[in-house]
């Protein structure tokens, strides 16, 4: 068996995980009820679906244009899926869409209260 065909069965198996994970994300979305779940489901499996996929391409165009290509999408995936998600829930609990009988913490109670507010005011003194 040569290399090669290791490498192409190697990049198979890692399309096909990167597909279910994004699959898994998508199914996420539909599933859950409320928007915490939803984007837990909608960042972590889809990011690492897409650098499986990324990894995948790579290892079977075996070539430096492919990874110069694939780095900047893996970037791209790794700083804005964290960050458009924290801006969606930040904006659906401002909104009262969120369950909020089922936060366990609640870390923005204060900062909604009082406009301006961080939070920080309200810890007790160590």
């Amino acid at each position: 068996m040569s290399i090669e065909a290791v490498l192409d069965t190697i990049a198979l198996v890692l399309v096909l995980i990167g597909a279910v994970l994004c699959l898994t994300a998508t199914i996420g979305l539909l599933r859950w009820r409320d928007v915490p779940t939803r984007l837990h489901a909608a960042t972590k499996p889809q990011v690492l679906g897409v650098l499986l996929i990324v990894i995948a391409v790579e290892l079977t165009l075996r070539s430096w244009e492919a990874l110069a290509f694939g780095i900047p999408i893996v970037l791209i995936q790794f700083a804005t899926a964290p960050l458009a998600a924290h801006m969606v829930g930040r904006a659906a609990y401002r909104n009262r869409t969120t369950d909020e009988a089922n936060l366990f913490v609640d870390e923005l109670h204060h900062s909604t209260e009082q406009p301006g507010a961080t939070g920080a005011e309200t810890r007790p003194e160590s």
